[in-house]
This record gives C-alpha cells, structure tokens and sequence, in this order.
C-alpha cells in the first residue's frame, strides 16, 4: 500500500493512527465467544499504600490509547495488545509497526486502555478464522487481502471500513450482512474483547503496599456523526463494570450513553461508578457541548442538566491532534487575544475555518464545517455557567486533564525530544513523521499529546477515581509540572512564604475543581496558585518554568462571552529562547513560582470560572529535533516550512473554581 493511500485511508478511519497484534494473532483463532469474567474483587480488600497524604500527591497517567484491538489501529500493523500497552505504561520495551523498539523514559502512575467499542466485535470477527463470517466480503477488505493499491480497491476499502464504523452517517448501525439481523453475532464478538480488556487490566492491577501501578477498565465511545468528532472515552472506577460496553453503534445518542451508564453502572447497586471524558472537540464543529434540550419542559431540562454534570466531570484538554483549551478570532468571544491559545491547532491558524455563529455544523474530520467556540474548554465552561444562571444547573462542569490517543499501544509516550509517532507504519521514519503536517488539516499536525495529572490520596483506582469526580486534576502538554490551585473568601497574602501552605489552603479554601464556599459579606475572592518545574529524569531534561497565569472567563450579554488573563507569578517579560539549530534553551526561569491573587474585577451578581495555566520557558518542537538531526543537504523539505513551528512552551492547566451568585 503507498504512503499517501495509507494516510488517507487513516485519515478516514478516525483519523487513525496505528495497527494491531490482531495481524499476527487473528491467524491463531481466538474464540468469538465470551470467556469468562475475572472474579471481582473489591478495591476495598486491598493493602493500604505506603505512600499516602492527606494534601495529596500528584500522579501521572494516561487515560486514552489505543491497541490492535481498534479497527483503525489495525490498518496501520501495530502488533500490540492492551496487556502489551499496560507492560509498556510500566517502562518495559514495546516492538512498534516496523520493528522499531520503544520504550518510556518515565513509566506511569496509572493507566487505561480505550479502544473503539463500535468495532470491537467485528475487527474479532473479521480476525479470526473460525468466526462465521472470516470469508465475507468486508471481512477481506478490512484484511487488506490482495493489496489496496488501486484507486477501486482504494474506494472498496473505505467502503467497508464506513459501514463497519458508521462514518459519514447521521446515525449509524451495524451491518446485518456481518452481524446477523439482531447483531448479536458482533455485540457476541464485542463482549468477548472488553473480557480481554478486563482480564488485562486485572493483571497489572497492583494491590500490593507499594501501590506501585494502578490501571482502568475504559473503551471510547466513538460517535462521528457526519464526520463531526463527538468521542468521549469511558472510565470505570474498579473492576466491577457491565457485562457489555455501550458502543456508539447501539446507543447512538449521548443522552441514551448516560442514561445506561447512570442505570446499568452508577445506581445499580453492584460499586459500579463510571465517568465520561469528551476530547477532540476541536473537531466537533460545535456539536461535543451543544445543549440540545431547550425546547423541553424546564424540569426535563434541569434533569437532564444534572445528568451531564454528574456523568461528565472531566474534559481531555491537550492530546495528539492539538489542544482544546482556547483559540483567538471565534465568535463573540470579547477580551484581548490570548496569544497562548495559538498552541497546538489542529486546524489552520491562518487561514483560519469561519467561526460557527450558534448552529452546529458537520466535516470536521475532512478540514470541513465552521470552527465553534464550543470546540474548546474555557468557551464550553462559559456556556456551563449561561445555563446554571438560566436554569440552576450547570451541565458543562468539567476539570481539564490530558492523554496522548495514541494507536500504538504506547500510553503517556509524551517526550518531545524523542517523539516515536501516531501512525504505525507509516510513522517508522522521521521523514514520514515530518511531512504528516503537509497532508493534513493542520499547520503542524500531530503531537506527542500530553498527561493526566491527579491529586489523590494515594495511587489506587479509588482515591485516584474520587479525584476525577471531584475534579482535583490537571492536563499537561506531556510535561510533569506540579500545580496546585485554591481559592477561598480568606486566603491570606502571605500563603506563599508558610511551611503550612498546603494544609492551610485546604482548611481555608477549596482546591481545584470546586466552588467557592458561600459568599460572605462584600468579600472579594482569593485564589492561591503554585507550581513546582518537571524535575525530569536521569539522561532527560527538565526546563524551567516561566510564569503563571490565571484565566477568568465569564457569559456577557445576549451571545457574548468574556475572558481575561492575568499574569500572576514568574517573569511575564521573560526573554528566555530557544536556539533553533541546537534545541539548547537560552535564559533563566523558576524551579518553583507561587501567587495569591485577589479579582481586581469581581462582580458578586455575576457568575464566573476561574482556572491557573502554568508555563515552561520555551523549548524546542519534537519536530525541530527531528529536523536537526539531518545533515543540512539530507533535510525534509518540511523542515524549512515556516508554517511548522520550531519552537513551543509546554504547559499545565488546573482544573476550573466557579463562582456562582446563588451561593
């Protein structure tokens, strides 16, 4: 298969990225039948940890990769299954498509592995010899039998690939002709492959003391309707999780998503508890946060309100097709242009999509459809607070976290300086990873994507899953910053300087990821924010930190919305730079940086969201290594494009703190 065949076909399969041990394995007939289920055993039977804090620790994860057992990882020839992306998570080697040895310089804290769930059991059927339908026709080209070079062969294999995923429809099925008129062929299929995510994820489990790694059952809900990403990853608390996933294919609208998890799950009795992670909504064509329940009864409306905000606490911020914090020029977004929005775009900065005026669009996924404000969190988290001063509930309550949606089973694979690529295959060269920016929809296309980051108790599924629905994490650019934010009505000036911090700022405020306590006279707010630098590793590099901000956004009048950022800690002039021809850092920065800032603009009648970014000094892209490693008359072409930044400044985002008048 040529290069250019292969990416357009991964960009028509989810814009896809790697391939599968499915290429070797599905020729030893794995069963189609469901194994049985790993035996519960409840989180509350483990040892305690040794390493535990009542002010929390930080931990460092991945809760977004993908396997052989996607359909569009498969594409690409990824030999990796989810026990081989947990052992990778851990620090051990991975053979990529191509033969190429990866292995992480830091191993995780905890992971998860998602792999597509409207696909699993048909990839399964398609893959296994002795499954009924090994010999149809979709099942060959989903093989690639023969070769896909030809531009008919081309166009059957897309085909196929459409109708087993749903692409390009409004609302998708599975195929009958594969599946059976009930489909319990492929829901049979399916359940066989979430047991082997389960099994997987019960192996590397540790409940030992030394809590040393701590994993996730999760499978991603991929709902695309015409082209528009609308995915959110599903995370379950423990071991204790339904016996059949919900796929986008069965239960195509997200209402009916949350409906059964909340029944099947949350309110079942069993210690089930689940939570919805939405990313790439920078490719919804502002569909991931539409409210959508308007025109229904007002009492309808605030349940279905509370529904969200109790299934969706979380929003994935950065990962590998850019970052879905911010972006200049959208509609009726008013305050001065953030030039840290520019950050990782997937879509052109210039020229940039025309902005969505308040519908949502379609074909995002081809580079089509208007850019929403809605694509990204600070404008999604305004429209959180328009709805809880119209009806009392806030839907689109979400702390921000990060993960990679990488396809080669190598889960937190964020370093920039040895970045292994998305695409399997087509990604084993540097100058295959280079060009990607040239096919794409992007100025730069993929990056190495970034990191959740929790504050939790200690490193098992329960305190970190108790953190997550508290909201008390943070999403990096794939650094290891620490951050820590709080805000309260008594937050004293000189926080900064006390031994205390910490213990202080829990009893005197809350943390990230939650209210400000009832107001108290005419008090204004006080936030308390620090961080401390990415203390990198033996042979890796850590850079200094810059500065910290703080970003308050808040709903104006009629369709407007408002921001502003604040410079609160660290050198906002800093002259630090990068030397482009050698990625050596220029300047100096801070190992640490604190602030307490008081809203010099407080309005107490006027709802609002308050969240911290942290920022390094600049450092070199993972393409400008790539690019300087080339002698200078053996360089890619890419290399010299001036749409390909050579220079970026990693970053952390804590979780939001809401005011809201009514308290």
């Amino acid at each position: 298969m040529s290069h250019d065949l292969r990416f357009a076909l991964g960009t028509l399969c989810l814009l896809a990225l790697t391939a599968s041990l499915f290429a070797t394995s599905c020729r030893s007939s794995e069963p189609t039948a469901p194994p049985s289920a790993p035996t519960a055993r409840a989180e509350r039977e483990r040892a305690p940890c040794l390493d535990r804090s009542a002010t929390r620790n930080a931990y460092f994860g991945e809760l977004h990769v993908h396997t052989a057992r996607s359909l569009d990882a498969f594409t690409f020839e990824t030999a990796a299954s989810p026990e081989d992306a947990y052992r990778f998570a851990k620090g051990e080697p991975l053979v990529f498509a191509g033969g190429r040895e990866v292995r992480l310089e830091r191993p995780l804290d905890f992971s998860a592995v998602t792999d597509h769930a409207s696909t699993m059991g048909e990839l399964r059927l398609c893959t296994d010899p002795a499954s009924p339908v090994y010999d149809h026709r979709i099942c060959r080209v989903v093989r690639s039998e023969g070769g896909v070079d030809s531009t008919e062969d081309f166009e059957n294999f897309r085909s196929a690939q459409n109708v087993v995923m749903g692409r390009g429809v409004a609302t998708p099925l599975r195929n009958a002709e594969l599946c059976g008129d009930d489909f319990e062929l492929c829901k049979r299929a399916m359940d066989s492959v979430w047991t082997e995510h389960r099994r997987a994820a019960e192996r590397f489990q540790d409940r030992s003391e030394r809590c040393a790694f701590t994993t996730f059952n999760g499978y991603e809900y991929t709902a695309t309707p015409n082209f528009a990403k609308v995915h959110r990853n599903v995370i379950f608390r423990n071991e204790i999780v339904p016996e059949r996933v919900i796929a986008w294919v069965d239960e195509p609208d997200r209402w009916g998503l949350w409906e059964r998890l909340d029944r099947e799950c949350i309110e079942a009795g069993t210690g089930c508890d689940a939570l919805t992670i939405p990313h790439n909504s920078n490719m919804s064509n502002g569909n991931m946060f539409a409210i959508d329940y308007r025109d229904e009864p007002i009492a309808e409306q605030r349940r279905k309100a509370a529904l969200w905000q109790k299934l969706e606490p979380l929003i994935e911020t950065m990962q590998t097709k850019g970052s879905m914090e911010c972006r200049n020029g959208l509609w009726q977004v008013y305050g001065t242009p953030d030039p840290l929005c520019d950050f990782e775009k997937w879509r052109a900065l210039d020229p940039a999509p025309e902005p969505c005026r308040g519908s949502p669009e379609a074909g995002a996924i081809l580079g089509k459809g208007c850019q929403s404000r809605l694509d990204f969190a600070r404008y999604a988290l305004v429209e959180g607070l328009r709805e809880e001063a119209r009806i009392g509930v806030n839907p689109i309550k979400l702390g921000n976290t990060a993960s990679t949606d990488m396809h080669n089973a190598n889960p937190g694979d964020t370093e920039e300086t040895s970045f292994d690529g998305v695409l399997g295959v087509n990604d084993q060269r540097p100058e295959q990873r280079l060009v990607r920016h040239m096919q794409a929809n992007a100025p730069a296309s993929f990056n190495p994507g970034g990191l959740v980051g929790v504050w939790a108790t200690e490193n098992t599924r329960d305190a970190l899953f108790d953190s997550m629905k508290a909201r008390e994490t943070f999403g990096t650019s794939g650094t290891r910053i620490r951050p820590r934010f709080f805000g309260g009505w008594d937050l004293a000036a000189d926080l900064c300087g006390a031994a205390d911090f910490l213990t202080r700022a829990y009893a005197e405020g809350v943390p990230m990821g939650a209210d400000l306590p009832t107001r108290r006279g005419a008090d204004t707010p006080t936030f308390a924010v620090a961080a401390e630098r990415d203390p990198g590793a033996p042979g890796l590099r850590s850079l200094p930190l810059q500065k910290i901000q703080i970003v308050k956004a808040w709903a104006g009048e009629g369709e407007a919305m408002h921001q502003r950022v604040f410079d609160v800690a660290g050198d906002a002039q800093s002259e630090a730079s990068v030397d482009v021809a050698t990625c050596e850092p220029i300047g100096a920065g801070y190992d640490a940086l604190c602030g307490v800032w008081r809203d010099p603009d407080f309005d107490p009648d006027q709802h609002a969201v308050y969240y911290a970014r942290v920022v390094e000094n600049p450092s070199g892209r993972w393409s400008t290594y790539e690019c300087n490693r080339y002698d200078a008359a053996e360089r890619p072409e890419t290399c010299d494009d001036p749409i390909l930044p050579k220079v970026i400044q990693e970053r952390a985002w804590t979780s939001p703190i809401w005011y809201n008048p009514a308290s």
